[in-house]
């Protein structure tokens, strides 16, 4: 790449002053992780890799299907035929955006402990989850290692985000009960890609201004938004902070960082499917799994680096490296773990 190619790259976000050279030598230098790569994570981290961010570390635990294409920028019709982890054809696609920015993919359910190793070193984390489990364990790693993290919701056509600064203002533990932050998900009610595309233009907004060293111009309220019925508002939340929650009080014992916790099975809302995980990390060799499988001959095996994906007259098994497994076409926890032990075992 040429010299001149390379310092024009970010020229449009210089020139605008309360940003400047040095507001873009900040990002440059800083790592943000992205829990998820669904359509908040997607856009999220093609905004950052494209604004110059130094370092970004995605982890999701899916991989690309037909529907997700209608919101999830990043994924191509290719990507959703070959099944790929959506961290990996994130980290495809990034690469030949900005070939300057690292980019470390994880294809994983993150759990407390991977969560925790994950955070160690980054400067903010951008929240892209699915579920409200994993939200509260960002939240008390968040606190645990006074690392700022940005909350995003979306579904419908309503949206609504959060910056949660440790020490400064309440955090997710604080507002359970008081905001209404879970409930309908995208697989149950729909969205429209807009409300992801707004939501993503605060989040990101608020990173720039976060990572560029302009803390004094962050949006300190909560901001929800409903595209449909034009409708915005902003919620005070100074008051929320309480002394005695147990993720960010006086005393803090970060109960969402406990394996009691951490659940092992989960019907994924919406989608008639039941995650698996083992209890420890596996090592699976997927090959031999899908050769296994085929002399069942009990369903259609196909193969990928990633996973082995087991087609019955019914449900639809995929097998990942570490162990994990989803079954699709059913949302019985019994019956996916009697599934899942008899063909793994």
């Amino acid at each position: 790449m040429k010299e001149h190619n390379r310092e024009s790259r970010y020229s449009r976000q210089e020139r605008f002053a309360p940003f400047g050279v040095e507001g873009q030598a900040k990002l440059g230098s800083s790592h943000v992780l992205i829990v998820g790569a669904g359509a908040l994570g997607s856009a999220v981290a093609e905004t950052m890799v494209r604004a110059g961010v130094g370092w970004i570390t995605i982890v999701d635990r899916d991989y690309v299907e037909w529907s997700n294409l209608q919101r999830q920028q990043l994924f191509t019709e290719q990507d959703a035929e070959n099944h790929l982890p959506k961290a990996e054809a994130a980290k495809l696609r990034l690469k030949s955006i900005n070939s300057e920015v690292e980019i470390e993919a994880h294809v994983m359910d993150v759990r407390a402990e991977e969560l925790e190793e994950l955070a160690r070193d980054c400067d903010l984390i951008m929240d892209a989850t699915d579920n409200f489990d994993t939200r509260l364990i960002i939240n008390d790693i968040s606190q645990k290692q006074n690392t700022p993290w940005i909350y995003g919701g979306c579904v419908g056509s309503a949206g609504m985000t959060y910056t949660f600064l440790p020490g400064h203002t309440p955090c997710l533990h604080c507002l359970l009960g008081t905001v209404p932050l879970g409930g309908d998900t995208c697989d149950t009610t729909g969205i429209l890609p807009q409300a992801v595309q707004m939501v993503v233009a605060h989040q990101s907004m608020e990173a720039m201004k976060f990572l560029a060293g302009h803390r004094d111009t962050l949006r300190m309220n909560l901001l929800s938004f409903d595209l449909w019925r034009n409708e915005s508002f902003e919620m005070k939340l100074d008051q929320a902070r309480k002394s005695d929650c147990p993720s960010c009080g006086t005393h803090p014992v970060y109960p969402f960082l406990s394996s009691v916790n951490s659940t092992k099975s989960e019907v994924l809302c919406g989608r008639d499917t039941v995650q698996i995980r083992p209890a420890r990390r596996m090592e699976l060799d997927l090959k031999l799994l899908a050769d296994r499988l085929t002399r069942l001959a009990e369903g259609k095996t196909a193969l990928n680096p990633y996973m082995v994906i087991f087609q019955m007259s019914r449900c639809r098994i995929v097998f990942f490296a570490d162990g994990r497994a989803l079954i699709h076409g059913t949302s019985d926890l019994m019956e996916a773990k009697s599934l899942y032990h008899r063909y793994l075992g």
